[in-house]
């Protein structure tokens, strides 16, 4: 799978999100990310291949970097974008280059990446499903023109008609958080605590769908399990440590025994 994002002032975000695929059992991995911060990456996380991305003046990944981008994704199950990323404008010059050539592997947007949506909300229909958004309830309400309290209002029907009208599968982030596919399929998730609004726990959570998404998951598969993993990831985290203070990078070592657990025949 392939991860692009990061930027200098985050690149924290990109080595979560890559590091939480392979915790939830991606293959091989590729990162692409700003030069300024490619050796950084590849430091932190020496499983992976990384690839260093053209920047712009402000450290933002270049729109030039989509040709580069587009060379790797197309030998991948699954590609994640917007972990880390910065500068709207430039975010939106590079998915203008991207969305219409990204054929093939699942897509998943992520933070900065969903404003690809709020400009154009027929941008991914060319994709066929084959793409996951995980706004929380303010990313989702800017993603559709509305306030944040007309969604938390009825989260499950705007997560419907996003779904519907964007032909993508959306993961609702919320205390429930609702996954929803384009046919209108539809799953509530109460696993997770008040601990998982931590700085970069999003990063994890994306990370972990797009893992899933390149062992061969479907679209919405990945988006349900990837949302159960996180909560109960989080869920183990609060017992052992408490409910508050827990940090992001601690729920990815969580992640594979809760697999274990869950693929294990239970015993009658």
């Amino acid at each position: 799978m392939l991860v692009v994002g990061g930027a200098s002032e985050m690149p924290g975000a990109v080595i979560l999100a890559a590091t939480a695929a392979l915790r939830a059992g991606a293959g091989k991995l590729q990162i692409a990310t700003g030069g300024s911060i490619a050796s950084t990456v590849a430091g932190v996380v020496p499983e992976a291949r990384v690839f260093a991305l053209p920047e712009t003046k402000a450290g933002a990944i270049s729109a030039s970097a989509a040709k580069i981008i587009l060379e790797h994704a197309s030998r991948a199950q699954s590609v994640l974008v917007g972990p880390g990323m910065i500068g709207e404008s430039a975010i939106s010059s590079l998915l203008k280059k991207l969305l219409p050539e990204m054929e093939g592997p699942t897509l998943v947007l992520d933070a900065g990446a969903l404003i690809c949506v709020e400009e154009d909300e027929q941008c991914l229909h060319s994709l066929r499903g084959s793409v996951i958004l995980t706004p929380h309830a303010g990313e989702m309400a800017k993603m559709l023109g509305t306030d944040k309290e007309d969604v938390m209002l009825d989260p499950l029907a705007t997560a419907q008609r996003a779904a519907r009208s964007l032909r993508a599968v959306i993961a609702l982030k919320g205390r429930e958080t609702f996954i929803v596919g384009p046919q209108g399929n539809a799953y509530c998730n109460r696993t997770g605590n008040v601990g998982l609004a931590t700085s970069g726990s999003g990063d994890t959570l994306s990370g972990i769908i797009a893992g899933l998404a390149a062992r061969g998951a479907t679209p919405l598969q990945a988006a349900a399990w990837g949302v159960q993993l996180h909560g109960r990831a989080g869920d183990r985290l609060a017992r052992r440590m408490g409910r508050l203070g827990f940090l992001a990078r601690e729920l990815l070592a969580e992640v594979p025994a809760l697999m274990s657990e869950l693929e294990r025949p239970k015993k009658r």
